[in-house]
């Protein structure tokens, strides 16, 4: 079990779209008390870093830092005490390792790196304790940062740059058309036993990691929280301090929608984005869906996987 739960956090598996008849959430018949089936096992653990922390910064070297000096330049995102990645690219820059131009972009709702020691197109690779280099396009300061974690910043094609920028805008286009609500347009339910698509699904933030992000926030897990409470599912979460190999893990798991349960080595995994990132494309990474904080992504999608 422990085996599987460390493999699923960081695998996807390239299948078939199977897709119901869609239905909005819009026309959801809500149950009378949703919250009665809806399980979450386990409690929040509070956070402290654990001494020092090291990034690499392509053609400057890998340097550490201590994670109790480095503040964040989101507070509209992170809570006090949280951070990014961004975050520590910034710090890094403060201790005078190297010299670094950025700006908020707000047609992206990101910082926009414009020069590292004279270079551009800069960008990141990073995975958690017990994961593995794989491609992301997650925005960097929306990325939390976590004990033990591997973090690396490096130069990319200017041509790959555009590509993740623009479905950024697209996001927070699609976000100001529904008046700053997250809006998804496909949210898809691939399970064991059943598939099941909602259309245009309006994604309530539930608040359930507040320790690590401000009140108001949604996350990817809150779709699964916000069709639970319209009755569309019924759903358990689990929280894990740690998985198998992976000792440090902190999140709550989605250990079972409707009749479907994780067993053995098979379960829920999830990922969201743009179609053209999905997958190992970049849409499929080690971040947890409690805390993968998201605008208004084009899907998103819970499904089984057995490995």
């Amino acid at each position: 079990m422990k085996w599987f739960l460390a493999r699923t956090v960081f695998v996807a598996l390239v299948g078939i779209l199977l897709a119901s008849p869609p239905l909005a959430l819009n026309d959801a018949v809500f149950a009378s008390e949703p919250g009665e089936q809806n399980r979450v096992f386990g409690e929040v653990r509070e956070e402290s870093w654990a001494g020092s922390a090291a990034a690499s910064v392509e053609g400057v070297g890998t340097i550490h830092f201590d994670p109790t000096q480095v503040k964040t330049q989101r507070p509209d995102i992170l809570q006090e005490g949280h951070f990014s990645l961004f975050d520590v690219l910034v710090h890094l820059h403060q201790k005078g390792h190297f010299t670094l131009q950025y700006h908020f972009d707000e047609s992206l709702n990101t910082f926009v790196i414009d020069e590292l020691n004279g270079y551009t197109n800069w960008w990141y690779g990073a995975y958690y304790d017990g994961g593995w280099p794989e491609r992301s396009v997650f925005r960097m300061d929306h990325y939390p940062y976590k004990d033990a974690m591997v973090i690396q910043f490096r130069t990319a094609s200017p041509e790959f740059l555009d590509t993740v920028y623009e479905t950024y805008r697209d996001e927070v286009i699609r976000r100001k058309q529904h008046n700053g609500k997250v809006v998804i347009p496909a949210v898809e339910l691939r399970g064991r036993t059943f598939t099941r698509r909602f259309d245009n699904v309006e994604v309530i933030a539930h608040n359930l990691r507040n320790d690590v992000f401000v009140e108001g926030t949604v996350t990817a897990i809150d779709v699964i929280l916000t069709l639970g409470a319209a009755g569309q599912i019924t759903y358990d979460l689990q929280w894990y301090d740690s998985i198998g190999t992976a000792n440090i893990v902190r999140s709550y798991w989605v250990n079972r929608i409707n009749d479907d349960v994780s067993e053995g080595r098979c379960g829920f995994v999830y990922e969201a984005g743009a179609r053209p990132f999905s997958f190992f494309r970049g849409n499929h990474n080690h971040i947890p869906s409690d805390t993968r904080v998201i605008n208004s992504p084009e899907y998103l999608e819970y499904f089984w996987i057995c490995i």
